[in-house]
């Protein structure tokens, strides 16, 4: 209603001015008209045109509300006077009053509006009344006349002010609804910005269109804006999501997969994505695909968890009752070792003695899988990542020296991480041993880096040039228990991700380039990724450094 006053403010004023050109060139050329009525018009229209520049939009709905004086019942006095002081002359300004009945019957309430037209009928009876009292014209054609005008102002008074009432409701609704729909909206985006799942909506161009936190941290675009563009096709990690995406779209259907999404320097992610697409109301470009993304490691974490819950208290019970009877048996042994002096009676006292430190073994590292505390419930000293790597693989290096060749290059500038020294210690030795088993044995064939990311988040990789594995093997790399090789108790890899898991860190395995003897060769690379470090604390900045360990 708002537009509509401002139509009626233009309209008073585009009359007022008509009517003062009309009154000043009578006056100026014919000089017809009266000083008096020019003035009138003067003032008039500097009243209007006053209102309309000046006030603001301010919807009158009572009788006694101030703003009818100075914009309806000025228009009625206006035109009445006029009226009145030309009454001799050919000019019938009576049509003019149907601004301010349409006026009240648009702005106004029902009853403003026929009160309107009564008034303004009222006059014009009284003006027919003076004309006849002075003897000008036939008395009942003009009262005729004078009626019949007065029963059309009621009727245009009445119907428009029904039209107008209908158009506010409507608007109210509309507005209403518009306000619903924007309430609506922001608690969408509230709850996508906080589910758990990726959620990622992108057109039929595999540009992004809406992508929340989750979904950022999955793809390892934490660090982009949200104003900036997100495009599938930008890297090559995130081909598989964009390849599923467009089967979405050509298939018409919903899709769901387990990919795997390589970021580059934070090793590969497991996710299972659901997809669906909205209603199509046009043309396939106006259609989306909504892709949710489901990290596999919260299901394969919380199906370890039951999975280990049950086998660690009976792997624990069972490792305490063969620890005693095992180091019977290997003390027994030792014993009966010293009086022999048969050379095969001393080698089988020697598989003895191999195959029960073997058990041993066995027997801590399942011990120590149930003595690894839960996440949460310690909070681990920071260490400075560089210089702890650095004497973890001085001190693996210098067990054998001849055999074993580290190529260290450090560059995380001495930033520190969460992370304990003794568990970060048993991480880097299973890794080192893991990759001593593979390498070719020819200098830099292991190497450990640590490097800074832009978002300022730390990592390690611990590369070798062995072969690649089998996808069997690398699908069930980090599973307890699950071992290549036959004497292996295949609880190496899976401490290492227990140890990283609850320190709010990741491990993953990726085939990866280096420079090996001046060319670029691939490897097996393990890549721990470490939790966003906290605010920095003026630490000292240090060079970033390569050095080979002999």
């Amino acid at each position: 209603m708002t537009r509509a006053w401002y139509g009626f403010m233009t309209a008073r004023s585009t009359i007022a001015l008509a009517l003062l050109l009309l009154q000043g060139s009578q006056y100026l050329l014919h000089e017809t008209s009266s000083p008096w009525l020019v003035l009138l018009c003067a003032a008039y229209f500097a009243s209007a045109l006053a209102v309309r520049l000046l006030a603001r939009p301010r919807l009158p709905r009572h009788a006694a509300d101030p703003t009818w004086l100075l914009t309806a019942g000025l228009d009625v006095l206006a035109v009445a006077l006029l009226q009145v002081f030309q009454a001799g002359s050919n000019f019938n300004y009576t049509p003019l009053l149907g601004v301010p009945v349409l006026q009240t019957a648009v702005l106004g309430t029902r009853a403003m509006s026929i009160g309107m037209a009564s008034a303004i009928t009222l006059l014009l009876v009284l003006e027919t009344w003076w004309g006849s009292a002075r003897g000008a014209g036939e008395t009942t054609a003009r009262y005729l006349q004078t009626v019949l005008t007065g029963l059309g102002y009621l009727l245009v008074a009445f119907l428009a002010n029904q039209l107008a009432a209908r158009l506010v409701r409507e608007e109210q609704l509309a507005l209403a609804s518009q306000h619903a729909a924007r309430l609506q909206t922001q608690v969408n985006e509230l709850v996508i910005e906080a589910l758990a799942d990726g959620v990622l909506v992108v057109d039929a161009a595999g540009s992004a269109r809406t992508v929340n936190p989750a979904a950022r941290q999955l793809l390892g675009a934490a660090g982009l804006q949200e104003r900036d563009a997100l495009v599938l096709s930008a890297r090559p990690g995130w081909a598989p999501l964009l390849e599923l995406a467009m089967m979405t779209f050509e298939r018409e259907s919903a899709q769901v997969a387990d990919i795997t999404l390589r970021n580059a320097g934070k090793g590969t992610r497991r996710v299972r994505v659901r997809t669906r697409m909205t209603e199509a109301h046009g043309l396939l470009q106006d259609r989306l695909c909504v892709l949710f993304l489901h990290d596999l490691r919260e299901v394969e974490a919380r199906l370890r968890t039951e999975k280990m819950a049950a086998m660690g208290r009976m792997s624990a019970a069972v490792a305490h009752e063969i620890r005693n009877p095992l180091a019977a048996i290997a003390q027994a042994n030792a014993l009966l070792s010293e009086d022999l002096q048969d050379r095969g009676a001393q080698q089988l006292t020697l598989m003895i003695r191999q195959n029960a430190q073997r058990l041993s073994k066995i027997v801590d590292e399942v011990l120590d899988v149930a003595r690894v505390p839960a996440p949460g419930r310690t909070s681990p000293p920071s260490l400075v990542l560089d210089e702890t790597v650095r004497s973890i693989c001085n001190d693996w290096t210098q067990q054998s020296p001849h055999d074993r060749q580290v190529l260290l290059s450090m560059g995380t500038h001495g930033l520190p991480v969460d992370f304990d020294t003794d568990h970060l210690r048993r991480v880097i030795v299973n890794l080192l041993d893991n990759a001593l088993r593979y390498v070719s044995g020819g200098p830099a064939s292991i190497q450990v880096s640590t490097q800074l990311s832009a978002e300022r988040q730390s990592s390690l990789q611990v590369w070798s040039d062995g072969p690649p594995l089998e996808d069997t093997v690398e699908q069930h790399l980090f599973e307890p228990f699950f071992s290549s090789e036959s004497r292996s108790s295949g609880l190496g890899l899976y401490i290492c991700r227990e140890l990283c898991e609850r320190h709010r860190a990741t491990i993953g395995y990726q085939r990866a380039p280096r420079q090996l003897a001046g060319a670029t060769a691939l490897g097996n690379e393990f890549s721990v990724q470490f939790r966003p470090p906290k605010p920095a604390t003026g630490a000292g900045r240090r060079n970033s450094s390569q050095m080979p360990l002999v």
